[in-house]
């Protein structure tokens, strides 16, 4: 029985192999660039004395960790775009292919750039993104005119869905974006059940993610024993982020 019914289990171990293998080379490399980034001298000592830490190697510990989970986070935001990219209809545009999106769906006239969290994009970058689509989907001589482009926020600020035209506050003009049906924003759980049809879509993707690690780390990595622990209370996460 496959993990999901949209996306295959090679494509899906495959995107998920990708990024853990990105935060197990960072936090494996996380040591020997420890100082070819500037650490604030003076957070430093904050840190260790607001969180009860009890010596420098603890402090150094957790920095490293940090700086591990950045980058890590970093390739979580593409992890969405690489999933949906699999499914049936469409193509991941990748990093530098100059599409100026993420995303598309040809049959269905859709451009999409994805972004992992509500405060991803500034208000003057939310901007630029509208006049990015704008330029993409309203001359007659573009390749995408007449498709409606989405700006997916993965994660939103609130458990709510939305799909709603993106008319981002422009501070330079003192005005909103022109109104737009075919530029939106719209949330990941929103988005993810618009691409594949599934209404649950992303939760069945975070329920099945477990399994897919652990299968990884034993067959992959060669770890037999890996368990992800205390399965539930990351479920819990889920249901406070999405609802």
């Amino acid at each position: 029985m496959p993990y999901l019914t949209w996306i295959s289990d090679e494509a899906l171990k495959q995107s998920v192999k990708n990024v853990l293998e990105k935060g197990r080379v960072a936090k494996q490399n996380a040591p020997k660039n420890f100082n070819k980034n500037v650490v604030d001298p003076f957070s430093s000592l904050f840190e260790m004395s607001a969180f009860g830490l009890h010596s420098f190697d603890d402090w150094k510990d957790q920095e490293l960790n940090r700086q591990a989970q950045k980058t890590l986070q970093n390739h979580i935001g593409n992890l969405h775009q690489e999933i949906l990219g699999h499914v049936a209809g469409w193509q991941n545009l990748k990093v530098g292919s100059n599409a100026g999106s993420d995303l598309v769906c040809v049959d269905n006239k859709i451009l999409a750039e994805v972004k992992n969290k509500y405060n991803t994009l500034t208000g003057g970058k939310q901007v630029t993104l509208y006049r990015e689509f704008d330029n993409l989907i309203s001359p007659k001589a573009s390749t995408y005119h007449g498709y409606t482009a989405y700006y997916v926020v993965i994660i939103p600020s609130k458990p709510i869905r939305y799909n709603r035209e993106f008319t981002p506050s422009d501070k330079e003009k003192g005005t909103r974006c022109i109104s737009n049906p075919k530029i939106r924003m719209i949330d990941g759980a929103s988005f993810y059940t618009l691409v594949t049809g599934d209404v649950d879509a992303l939760k069945n993707f975070y329920s099945v993610l477990p399994q897919v690690i652990e299968d990884i780390f034993r067959e992959d990595f060669k770890m037999e024993d890996f368990q992800i622990a205390d399965k539930q209370s990351f479920a819990a996460i889920f249901h406070q982020a999405f609802g």
